[in-house]
């Protein structure tokens, strides 16, 4: 294992530094909206359990001239606008959506914050089993703290178990990564293959 200058590694088409900043905010509130579930209810005057009787009749009790005991005005009645079952998702088209990884992963690269690796080390330990331990020694070992994001163009299982105990740390698969897990770590920790494999999506 070694740790490589990977601004030798990277390609200019790869890179944009003069435009896509409003791009990444689409894409990053995009995302955010997509992962609230959406699930809130409340039930409307027609969804209440009740008579739809009219509680008293419409004159002659000198009080008010309720129509139905669900009503939003009453104590246990429906609710008035209130949050429904919906989706939150937002459409970000895809021409947009390359431009802000282009974006987030150039700003990140410009302030030293990514670092290229030929591979990573086995986490195994003697008895064959992955060791937070061993993370945590090659993360100190490259000088990249905890608070990392790990990139392959596909985590190994050993590599994915040993940072997954790291409060701070994330491994996921180039493929798969977007604009807003690009900036959510301080470091990036990223292995040749995973270059090339976030490289096919921003050429």
């Amino acid at each position: 294992m070694s740790v490589l200058n990977i601004k030798e590694f990277v390609q200019d088409s790869w890179l944009v530094t003069d435009k896509g900043e409003q791009a990444v905010k689409d894409s990053v509130v995009a995302y955010l909206a997509g992962l609230r579930s959406g699930t809130a209810c409340t039930k409307t005057k027609g969804l209440v359990a009740g008579s739809g009787a009219k509680p008293w009749r419409q004159k002659g009790t000198g009080r008010a001239r309720p129509g139905l005991r669900r009503s939003p005005l009453w104590r246990g009645g429906g609710v008035t606008f209130g949050p429904l079952p919906r989706s939150y998702e937002k459409k970000v088209n895809a021409k947009v959506q390359k431009l802000a990884l282009k974006r987030t992963f150039s700003d990140r690269i410009a302030a030293d914050e990514v670092i290229l690796v030929d591979e990573f080390p086995s986490m195994m330990n003697e008895k064959d089993a992955p060791k937070t331990a061993k993370m945590k020694a090659f993360l100190k070992e490259i000088n990249a703290g905890e608070n990392v994001l790990i990139m392959d163009a596909q985590i190994a299982d050993d590599v994915w178990l040993a940072a997954r105990n790291l409060p701070d740390a994330y491994a996921i698969d180039a493929s798969f990564v977007n604009p807003y897990l690009l900036m959510l770590f301080k470091k990036i920790v990223i292995t040749k293959a995973g270059l090339e494999a976030l490289g096919t999506r921003l050429a």
